[in-house]
């Protein structure tokens, strides 16, 4: 039987410091040609400049009648109706009119139009009720964006928006940077499939499925690797596998000091250990290494510790990988709400919710801030950074957080 270990063999290092190291290796990956249409989520790859001016001719902006705005009060004679897709028409000569719906071009030789609203149409004659100056109500050439100018910039998170102005330019096809193939494996004898029956004291495996819908949401394509006993050929074998099949590999579980914590040692047969230990709570095993091109991230075994580690660590690594030039999550000075007791040597993320009052951002606890305990992720929307202190933080302190989530009202 193996002695446990008495120290780590990797120094402790700071979270930032982490971080840092981190993103040393992390670059975009390839780029990919996509349906544009259906691109929300990805990361533009090139930059997109109009061809033509939007809109390309002089429109309606609404319901109403195209005129001279020269002729004035003038009755106008209603010659022609104008509809949206259809041809400009005739060209109008002094004291004509005629009626146009909303987007239809102008025809030659007007320069304003009136909505419907604001005249009288009677056996074809027109009368406005007040008086017009070229380019009222008219959407002119170039308005909305100009001829050759940039609509969307490499680097441009799709949503929405981005959609809609892909299909204003008429385009179909996008290049965009490539999702991470990302494999997620969950370690350990104690550890047992949701949904099948467990012995008493074993655990399911709330890590790996959270993990995998933390991936999907940062972007990444998940890849399941199921459990792996604490078998070191076992895990051996299916780090391997992940590595062969992904760009990034996350284990869970395995990263402590304990006889059957293997992944430490595996990641540094196979590639290298840039840090074993991290300086904050909670998740101070947390492993990163890098074998070949590829990742790995070997995170700690009790629930809160692996998703906040997620957060701080993988998270922005994956966003950058796929082309975000903002990978971090925001930061927002929170005052407090609750009194917040911090740990006496170490750094560490407590989970809060956060909530807009009155201009400023206001902080609560979740309750319960142990590692194993999940539920102190419910409903939380950041993560306070607590500073080591000897005096828990009061009611109306203000510290930093990491803003995870759609702020409360």
């Amino acid at each position: 039987m193996s002695e446990m270990r008495r120290e780590s063999p990797y120094p402790m290092v700071a979270l930032e410091l982490a971080q840092r190291l981190i993103m040393a290796y992390v670059a975009p990956l390839g780029v990919e040609e996509i349906d544009a249409l259906a691109s929300e989520g990805r990361v533009l790859a090139e930059t997109l400049r109009a061809l033509d001016p939007i809109p390309d001719v002089a429109k309606a902006a609404m319901d109403g009648y195209a005129l001279r705005a020269g002729d004035g009060m003038a009755e106008r004679r209603v010659v022609a109706e104008l509809t949206a897709g259809g041809a400009a028409g005739q060209p109008l000569g002094p004291g004509m009119a005629a009626r146009i719906m909303t987007g239809a071009p102008l025809p030659p030789g007007a320069d304003a139009m009136i909505p419907v609203e604001q005249t009288e149409e009677h056996d074809g004659v027109l009368r406005i009720t007040r008086q017009l100056a070229p380019g009222d109500y008219v959407h002119t050439i170039g308005q909305d964006v100009a001829a050759c100018a940039v609509v969307l910039e490499q680097g441009q998170v799709l949503g929405a928006p981005e959609v809609g102005l892909l299909a204003m330019l008429g385009r179909s096809r996008a290049r965009v940077y490539r999702k991470p193939r990302v494999a997620v494996l969950a370690t350990g004898d104690e550890v047992y499939e949701p949904g099948r029956e467990r012995p008493l004291g074993a655990v399911y495996d709330a890590n790996r499925y959270a993990l995998l819908a933390a991936v999907r949401e940062a972007g990444g394509e998940p890849v399941d690797l199921g459990i792996a006993r604490d078998s070191y050929a076992e895990q051996r074998a299916a780090i391997l596998r992940g590595l062969a099949l992904a760009d990034v590999l996350i284990t869970s579980g395995g990263v402590s000091m304990g006889t059957r914590d293997l992944i430490k040692p595996l990641l540094a047969e196979l590639g290298t250990v840039h840090f074993g230990r991290v300086a904050f709570k909670p998740g101070k095993p947390t492993t990163f290494a890098t074998v070949g091109t590829k990742l790995a991230f070997g995170l700690p075994g009790y629930p809160v510790s692996s998703l906040v580690s997620f957060e701080l660590f993988v998270r922005p690594a994956l966003r950058a990988l796929q082309g975000d030039p903002r990978p971090a999550r925001p930061h927002a000075r929170v005052t407090l709400i609750s009194v917040i007791t911090p740990s006496l040597d170490r750094p560490e993320y407590q989970r809060v919710t956060i909530r807009l009052d009155g201009g400023r951002l206001l902080a609560h606890t979740t309750g319960g801030q142990g590692s194993s305990r999940l539920l102190s992720l419910l409903g939380a929307n950041g993560l306070l950074l607590v500073p080591p202190a000897p005096t828990p933080y009061p009611v109306g302190a203000e510290l930093e957080a990491l803003l995870t989530g759609p702020l409360l009202g």
